[in-house]
This record gives structure tokens, C-alpha cells and sequence, in this order.
């Protein structure tokens, strides 16, 4: 039976704590402690487990992530990057999912995180004040993914800034009729990327003063079948948009697709402008904004990671940009040519080569 680690303290003159610090490799043991532990660790055949180092440091080396959804794309991909980072650095994993308003109220009621965690993520939920309370009381690191909080540190990209991009792009190519598609659902409340996404949809129009339609604005389902349902309810009409903005690529693949159902082409008779950069977009020759998923979740690891070795520090809210990408999906509408501006540099590869129907 190998030694524990109290033996190897004992062995090498140093706490519990230092042997664990130093067989994990972390920070803060000096190069001579670090080999004192080594050679007494292997003198005594000790090996690190789990539960000697939660005995030793009073942590579980696991960290929890709390997300409405866990398959959708921004989401997988976030939570992916925070993995990784966090097992870098030695820590697991423990995923929750609060898919519905029942589901996310017993979470925070009954708070399983107690014991189980030294540090919360939260992707995409804007938190109640109760939820905030609840969150501060259990005394570990939180951070979180997706939107602002003056109680815990955040990183985010600006939601309204990059959907204004993007319907920018549809007014200065010479559309008029831009219609945005976003998506609902029972976490929809919680999420926050939609309304400012919608905001900064609106915020373009009024100022190219362009007349608000508000039956251009349609929700469904937040998935690639709701982007053809919304899309197929917006073609429905006597006179349809020239244009649409989708909350998300996987929203807007569904709008192409029911464009090519309908007969029509993108982007000759529709244009489509989506959110994310999604692994598809390039593929589909979708037109989006792309945003630092990935890089995201790994901010987020990297902050709990430092508040966990140092200490809690002020909240720090940390914006990430986004970008347009052209591709094919968008042009002038039919008739038309794009108005642009002036300080704004050309944007022919929108429109650039033979077009394919999608």
C-alpha cells in the first residue's frame, strides 16, 4: 500500500498543503521545495488521488457550469474552451443544465453546488437579485459568460454593437425592408443576447430612417428549424423583406433554407446576415457577425482559475469585439445598388463571383 500524504510532509519537512501544491504543479512552491516533495514522494511510493488532495487543500478541484443549453453552438463551444482551460490546470468539470424556468428556480433553491465546487460559471443568465444573493452566500469564485453583472466578473462580446453591424451592412448594401429573426424558448427570459440583439437591430433602422415594421420582427424557436419556420412566416407575406437579420447562424441556415423552398435565391431575391460564425457559416457562404465563442469560455476559466490562486478581486467586465465576415449570402436588392459610405471601405466581397442558389 502506497504512503499517504501526510507521511510524505512528514518525510520531506513540509505541510500537506506544499505536497499537494507541488506534486500538482502549481505556482508558489520553490524549485528546491519542489524537488524535496518529488524525491520524498518517490522514496515512499506516493501517488496523488483525488480524495488525498481535497484532504489536503480543503478543494475539489471542480468547477461547475450553469447553461440554459448545452448542444447549441455558442454554448457548446464556450463550455469546450472553459474544459480545457480548467483541466490544464488540473480541475474537472461538473455541468448543470437549466433548461426551464422549473428546472433553473430548484437549482437555486436548493444550491447543489455546496461543497461539491470551488468555482461557478454561468453561460448566458442574467441573474435575479435573489440569484445573486444566493450565489455570494456560497463564498467561492463566479463568473460569468455572455452578459454584464456589477456583482461578478464577466466576459462577454457587445450584443447590440455586433447585431448593428450586421443590419448596417444590409442598409448600406441598399435594403430597406430588413426583417430579424430571433429566437424564444423557455430560458428565452434569462438569455439576454436576443433583446440586445434587437436593440441594436432597431437602433440601425431609426437612425437610416427607416420606418420599423414590427411585422417584420418574428421569433421562433431558437434552432435551425425555427429559423425556416419564421423565415416561411415572413415569405407568407403580401410583401416580404428584401433582407433578414437572423440572432443566430443556426437560425439563419434555417431562413436559407426556406428561401430555396419557396422557389427563390439567396441572395438575388433575399439576403441573409447571421450571428456567431458558426462551423457551417463558411461552408453555407453565410454573411455574419463572428464572436470569440471559444475564446470567451476560456477568459471566464482563466478568471475563476486566478480568483481561486489569489483571491477574489474587483469585477472586471471584459468586452470582446466582433466583426462582420461578408460572404455570398448578402447583396444589393434587386434594382439597386448599395449606397455605402463614405469612411466605410468596400464591400464587394459580399457580392463578389458567380452567385449559387443556396
Amino acid at each position: 500500500m502506497g504512503a499517504s500524504i501526510h507521511e510524505v510532509a512528514r518525510h520531506a519537512g513540509v505541510s500537506t498543503a506544499t505536497v499537494s501544491r507541488a506534486m500538482r504543479g502549481l505556482p508558489n512552491v520553490s524549485p528546491q521545495t519542489r524537488q524535496r516533495v518529488a524525491r520524498a514522494a518517490a522514496e515512499l511510493g506516493y501517488v496523488v488521488t483525488h480524495s488525498a488532495s481535497v484532504l489536503a487543500t480543503g478543494r475539489t478541484r471542480t468547477v461547475a457550469v450553469v447553461a440554459p443549453y448545452l448542444t447549441r453552438w455558442f454554448f457548446a463551444q464556450v463550455i469546450d474552451a472553459a474544459g480545457e482551460t480548467l483541466a490544464d490546470n488540473d480541475y474537472g468539470v461538473l455541468l448543470y443544465n437549466v433548461a426551464c424556468a422549473e428546472s433553473r428556480a430548484r437549482f437555486f433553491e436548493r444550491m447543489p453546488l455546496r461543497t461539491r465546487v470551488d468555482a461557478v460559471m454561468l453561460v448566458s443568465l442574467r441573474l435575479s437579485d435573489d440569484e445573486t444573493r444566493a450565489l455570494r452566500k456560497l463564498g467561492i469564485p463566479v463568473a460569468l459568460v455572455g452578459v454584464a453583472s456589477e456583482a461578478f466578473p464577466s466576459v462577454r462580446v457587445d450584443d447590440a454593437d455586433g447585431a448593428a453591424l450586421a443590419v448596417r451592412h444590409l442598409v448600406d448594401l441598399g435594403h430597406r425592408r430588413i426583417a430579424m429573426v430571433a429566437g424564444v424558448g423557455e430560458a428565452a427570459t434569462a438569455v439576454p443576447a436576443p433583446a440586445d440583439r434587437r436593440r441594436g437591430y432597431l437602433e440601425v433602422l431609426r437612425g437610416a430612417g427607416i420606418a420599423v415594421d414590427p411585422s417584420l420582427d418574428v421569433s421562433a424557436a431558437a434552432t435551425f428549424d425555427g429559423g425556416v419556420e419564421a423565415m416561411s412566416r415572413l415569405l407568407a407575406r403580401r410583401v416580404p423583406p428584401t433582407a433578414v437579420f437572423a440572432e443566430s447562424d443556426e437560425m439563419a441556415l434555417g431562413v436559407m433554407r426556406a428561401v430555396r423552398r419557396a422557389g427563390l435565391r439567396v441572395p438575388d431575391d433575399v439576403s441573409v446576415v447571421g450571428f456567431d460564425d458558426h462551423d457551417l457559416a463558411d461552408l453555407m457562404d453565410l454573411t455574419t457577425v463572428a464572436q470569440p465563442a471559444q475564446e470567451q469560455g476560456a477568459l471566464a476559466a482563466s478568471l475563476l482559475l486566478d480568483a481561486l490562486e489569489t483571491g477574489a478581486g474587483p469585477p472586471a467586465d471584459l468586452v470582446l469585439p466582433t466583426r462582420l465576415v461578408p460572404r455570398r449570402s448578402t447583396a444589393p436588392p434587386r434594382g439597386s445598388a448599395p449606397l455605402g459610405r463614405r469612411d466605410a471601405p468596400p464591400l464587394t466581397r459580399a457580392v463578389a463571383g458567380p452567385r449559387t442558389a443556396c
